[in-house]
């Protein structure tokens, strides 16, 4: 069990070399892009399935709340979370429309439409992604490198390397604490 556990960490360690090795420029456009849109008056809208319903979420949190840096809250938005909004949709129209039907009720021109997918290929985050760019989103991804049609629907798309869905999980959660230190760096000037 112990050399099991060993052998993960060193996975989850090699992930992130790797993606360090590949650059870090769609990360950091990805930040840059998102304190734009909150300097210029506009929100975030987060969504995704399951485990990345649960990033969704905790991204959101990072930014209405705090991350490291005490200072105003951002006005960041989990779909995810209504679950008379979620039931409602399922219910009266698909699962594939969950989020697609909020972005067309919340989302305005220059808003920012963050999707998160493990495989990439989750239908309610593509037709979020189609709903986010007829609204006049920016639409930005964050995914795996499997994610070639999600990444042809966004501005920008952050590909985590690997194909092991354990390890991609942990690089998003990496990713989504890196956004949040370097939007708090170019709002604030410091993010701690």
């Amino acid at each position: 069990m112990l050399g099991a556990a060993a052998a993960s960490v060193k996975k989850s360690i090699a992930a992130m070399e790797q993606l360090l090795a590949t650059g870090l420029e769609d990360v950091v456009s990805a930040a840059e892009t998102i304190a734009s849109a909150f300097a210029d008056g506009k929100k975030l809208l987060c969504f995704g399935n399951g485990g990345s319903a649960a990033d969704a979420q905790h991204f959101t949190a990072e930014l209405v709340n705090r991350f490291q840096l005490e200072r105003p809250g951002l006005p960041g938005i989990a779909l995810t979370t209504d679950t008379s909004v979620l039931t409602a949709i399922g219910n009266d129209y698909t699962f594939d429309q969950l989020f697609s039907k909020q972005i067309k009720a919340l989302g305005l021109d220059g808003d920012v439409a963050f999707g998160i997918s493990t495989s990439g290929t989750s239908p309610n985050v593509l037709e979020g992604f189609r709903a986010a760019r007829s609204r006049g989103l920016v639409c930005i991804g964050l995914a795996s490198t499997r994610a070639a049609g999600m990444a042809r629907m966004c501005d920008i798309c952050i590909s985590a390397p690997g194909d092991d869905t354990p390890r991609i999980q942990e690089l998003h959660g990496l990713i989504i604490h890196l956004i949040c230190e370097l939007i708090d760096l170019k709002l604030f000037g410091r993010s701690r």
